[in-house]
């Protein structure tokens, strides 16, 4: 059997915050790999270091100390730049806010990271097309985020991911702002995307969501202080 490489690894990584006098440690020596092909779920109480681990999974942010590996480039090293290359190229986001932009219609938003990889107009609207019709709005193109349900703007969000065809999609509670109907639908998507060979990282507080990914990392006050794999029958 194949043995998967890892993609993505955080090596006794801190991330400290100074505010005034104070420094707020938000992650304290965090390890953690991610394997090629996986779905991981973080979780962890408020304040446990979720949203820090998966900023700097997502090339967002450059820890304060340790190292922080995203297919063998150690980003802790890389300027603001060339991070920006590296996510736009190897990473999708979906998040809890959606984060569109409301002046932009569905399509537009979709093309938009395919713009800052330097992909021709018609290229970017075939594509964005294509991926709308994907996630069942392919009626809603020329739709602005206003004009759509909490879901819809979701499913918009999706298709942004998947515009560059990155390696690994990052959902910062996907589903939170969504009906639990709704959210389902999201992460049967999401579950698709995962048996087609994307790498999934989600943070979510939802028990139940989590216990859809392949494996669970838990976090306390900047470290993981337990894992639980699920075994599928």
């Amino acid at each position: 059997m194949k043995k998967s490489k890892s993609i993505i690894k955080l090596k006794n990584v801190w991330k400290t915050y100074t505010m005034g006098d104070v420094k707020v440690h938000a992650l304290r020596g965090l390890d953690l790999e991610v394997k090629e092909g996986e779905f991981l779920a973080l979780q962890g109480p408020s304040g446990s270091g979720k949203s820090t681990a998966m900023n700097l999974i997502g090339c967002l942010d450059i820890p304060t100390k340790g190292s922080v590996y995203l297919d063998n480039h150690d980003i802790s090293k890389m300027s603001e730049s060339n991070l920006a290359q590296i996510r736009g190229r190897k990473i999708g986001f979906i998040f809890q806010q959606f984060n569109l932009i409301n002046t932009l219609t569905a399509i537009e938003n979709v093309m938009l990271p395919m713009m800052f990889q330097g992909i021709p107009e018609y290229e970017r609207r075939a594509r964005g097309k294509k991926l709308l019709g994907m996630v069942d709005l392919g009626d809603r193109i020329d739709h602005k985020p206003k004009e759509m349900s909490g879901g819809q703007q979701q499913r918009v969000a999706i298709a942004r991911s998947l515009a560059v065809d990155p390696d690994v999609i990052l959902g910062d509670e996907p589903t939170g702002n969504l009906d639990s109907k709704t959210g389902i639908s999201v992460m049967d998507f999401l579950k698709k995307l995962h048996k087609e060979g994307k790498t999934i990282v989600m943070v979510t507080h939802d028990d139940i969501l989590a216990k859809e990914a392949g494996r669970i990392a838990y976090l306390k006050d900047g470290k993981i202080v337990s894992k639980d794999e699920i075994r599928r029958l």
